[in-house]
């Protein structure tokens, strides 16, 4: 008799579960065709299901009054939405080539209700002009998606990440962080780097590159790592020993250039037609493109040099050395004899002044006043990471690493617990990750 009250008890305590489980009111919204119909679709704010969508781009003498009035907005509401507008916006900055979308009713009035103005890929401006006049600042929210990306050089970096259909930025990231290290002007065909990077996106729109999280960089049967890290209050990149990447000199003084002549004793110069030394180093290059600073120093020359053109020299406080770089189309705004300039500040522009037969820097370096070949100039590192550092350091160099190696989660690499981002989106279906535990700093 205990045996059948304990199975009937056991019945009902189930019903009542499976009542409780399917009962209507806990039906999910998601769940309901007719629930999910009813819920609006809001764009900028706005109902969009009840508007008829135009886009259309700011044209050159376009401004706010002109564009409402085309879709019939009156002088006078146009005049009380402008003043509405202070504080919020100003009207006269609305620029050409940007572009609108409008709100139009699709009853039969077919008034203009909003119109969107978009001044960049994340901000915009709602100007309601149905019924209550406003307008409404919209700001979108900024995607962070951490990626891993690799390629082989056939040619140049440039055409490397070209030819990936990789963020153009990634070249100058990394021209950048490795500038001290590896020479972009002898890369060979084979020559590989693998990256982790975060990408900033807005909808379906890149707005750029972000961090740098990690990379190698094989060039000349060695790998170079650069691994991100904070010392000094200052994120640099460092090698897996831990010796920074930078040095008292940066490789070349210019990107993504080709050596059209290197340094020698005697070359049949190109105007001339007679056979004299190059004692320096032709980078030929578009006319216009920056050229900085290979190193600290003071200008002790800026002028007209004869066949060297706009010249500008530098005379760097170790070593004995002086760099000079000659057949420039104009200088950096401000140069002056005398003034203190820093690695990789810009001097000038690259240009075809003096004796030459096509836009190029001739860049020359001298020690003590003898001429000496610029691609082998003596190089020191700057300080590695202080003893005080070393495990922190290590930490976060076996992530990266592990990153690059796809061991390790690149969404969970950090520098500190504020930066990981744990609703990034990782697109590289080629790696299986092996989830480690989530890092935290001590």
């Amino acid at each position: 008799m205990r045996k059948k009250q304990l199975v009937g008890i056991l019945y009902v305590v189930a019903g009542i579960f499976l009542l409780w489980l399917y009962w209507p009111e806990k039906v999910s919204v998601a769940g309901d065709p007719e629930a999910v119909a009813g819920v609006p679709e809001l764009e900028y704010g706005i109902d969009t299901s009840g508007y008829e969508r135009v886009e259309g781009t700011i044209s050159p003498g376009d401004n706010l009054s002109l564009i409402l009035s085309r879709y019939g907005v009156s002088a006078g509401r146009v005049d009380s939405l402008s003043r509405r507008c202070e504080g919020i916006f100003d009207v006269r900055s609305i620029r050409a080539d940007d572009a609108y979308e409008a709100f139009i009713s699709k009853d039969s009035l077919r008034r203009l209700c909003h119109l969107v103005y978009r001044r960049s890929p994340v901000e915009f401006f709602v100007f309601s002009v149905a019924d209550t006049l406003s307008v409404t600042p919209f700001v979108k929210e900024v995607r962070i998606e951490r990626r891993v990306a690799e390629a082989s050089i056939e040619s140049s970096l440039y055409n490397a990440i070209a030819g990936q259909n990789l963020p153009i930025s990634l070249a100058l990231d990394l021209s950048d962080i490795y500038a001290w290290t590896v020479d972009f002007f002898g890369l060979q065909k084979g020559d590989a780097f693998r990256v982790i990077y975060d990408e900033r996106r807005v909808d379906s729109t890149l707005l750029g590159t972000g961090r740098i999280w990690g990379a190698w960089f094989d060039s000349g049967g060695k790998r170079y790592y650069a691994i991100p890290f904070d010392q000094n209050e200052k994120i640099s990149y460092w090698d897996e020993s831990g010796n920074s990447l930078r040095k008292n000199l940066l490789k070349a003084p210019l990107q993504f250039s080709r050596i059209s002549s290197k340094f020698s004793g005697g070359r049949l110069h190109p105007v001339l037609r007679i056979v004299r030394a190059h004692y320096g180093i032709d980078y030929a290059a578009p006319s216009g493109t920056p050229v900085h600073a290979i190193a600290d120093g003071v200008i002790t020359a800026k002028g007209w040099r004869g066949g060297g053109g706009n010249t500008v020299k530098i005379r760097h406080p170790f070593n004995g050395l002086e760099s000079g770089y000659l057949h420039l189309r104009g200088y950096a705004p401000g140069l002056a004899i005398g003034q203190r300039v820093s690695q990789g500040e810009l001097i000038g522009y690259v240009g075809s002044t003096g004796l030459s037969t096509g836009p190029h820097l001739d860049f020359r370096v001298w020690q003590h006043g003898k001429p000496i070949d610029p691609l082998k100039i003596p190089s020191e590192p700057a300080e590695p990471v202080a003893e005080s550092n070393r495990e922190r350091f290590a930490v976060i160099r076996d992530m990266v690493v592990g990153g690059l190696d796809a061991t390790y989660p690149i969404e969970r690499i950090a520098l500190g617990a504020g930066d990981v981002v744990p609703n990034a989106t990782t697109t590289a279906p080629a790696f299986n990750y092996a989830y480690a535990p989530l890092f935290r700093l001590p």
